[in-house]
């Protein structure tokens, strides 16, 4: 049996329970077992809490919560080719198998990959999901080049932070939107400029940028296609293609599913091993603070990432 954070039906904070008496997660072909040492905390973790995904994720109750994780591998079967035990990995769980708010969870070894070896578990913890998704959007949906121009909504959370460093990475000039207590932060990563959205309209400063990457939504999204040239495109995290504004405006438009694979996390290693992107924890809590922490990043508005930490080190 083994400590996790788990709920046994959707709700908010008073759902989340931490138990000693949970399973311990079963070997299966295509998986590894993981201790985890640390998990990282996503948005789309409350979400699963509250029930807003349970059309596509439908829990089994008692459900572990968590996805990221960096920990070391603690058991393989035969054809998990790559990894064995005592390795350090880091990667994505899922929550319909035994989530990663927990001292042992299982992955699919295609969402999983080795360590940075240049980082801890803290950071590596919070790096898988919003580094795939950076990468996704950034480097195979937008393709961006050197000398493009490139908007990034929410710079400072914790996809922002990864995707303004990418896109500075690959010589693109940068604007984000931040508020002006952010704006140090936004800057310190590479941003060209900073709009402030709680004084200013970004639709009104920006014109012709090759492209927008949109991990805010709602009427963000419909305003960003101004800021767009004819032939640009718009990735959302959050938002469908409007059909309507891409033949206004002649633009392409994509929304987005973020899958953390072995070779996305493998090339984010390498980059990370590099000094080429930094890790950002805006906080840090202790697994049984889990319910703390969903609320964290729900209602704090964290810069970066923020951590459970799992195993005592």
């Amino acid at each position: 049996m083994v400590k996790a954070a788990q709920i046994g039906r959707y709700g908010g904070v008073e759902v989340v329970e931490i138990t000693d008496g949970a399973p311990k997660p079963a070997l299966a072909a295509g998986r590894v077992l993981i201790e985890v040492y640390v998990a990282g905390v996503n948005p789309v973790d409350w979400k699963i809490r509250e029930g807003y995904l349970k059309q596509m994720l439908p829990l089994q109750f008692p459900a572990t919560l968590g996805g990221d994780f960096s920990g070391v591998v603690a058991g393989v079967l035969d054809g998990a080719a790559g990894f064995k035990e005592g390795d350090e990995a880091y990667g994505q769980a899922s929550v319909l198998s035994g989530g990663s708010f927990a001292e042992f969870t299982t992955a699919d070894i295609k969402a999983t990959a080795r360590k940075p070896a240049s980082i801890g578990h803290v950071e590596a913890a919070a790096l898988p999901l919003v580094g795939a998704s950076a990468w996704q959007a950034i480097v195979e949906h937008i393709g961006l080049s050197r000398g493009q121009r490139v908007l990034i909504h929410g710079g400072a959370g914790g996809i922002g932070t990864m995707a303004i460093q990418l896109a500075k990475h690959l010589g693109a000039y940068v604007a984000t939107t931040a508020t002006t207590g952010d704006k140090p932060y936004v800057k310190g990563l590479g941003a060209d400029e900073v709009i402030d959205y709680e004084k200013y309209s970004f639709e009104d400063l920006l014109r012709d940028f090759d492209a927008v990457f949109d991990t805010v939504g709602g009427e963000t999204y419909g305003r960003s296609f101004k800021v767009l040239k004819r032939g640009g495109i718009i990735v959302s995290m959050l938002e469908q293609p409007r059909p309507d504004l891409m033949q206004q405006y002649g633009v392409r438009a994509v929304g987005q599913y973020t899958q953390v694979t072995n070779d996305r996390l493998s090339k984010l290693a390498e980059l990370v091993d590099r000094g080429v992107i930094r890790v950002h924890i805006d906080r840090t809590f202790r697994l049984d603070e889990a319910a703390k922490a969903l609320d964290y990043v729900r209602y704090g508005r964290p810069r970066g990432k923020v951590v459970l930490k799992v195993k005592k080190e």
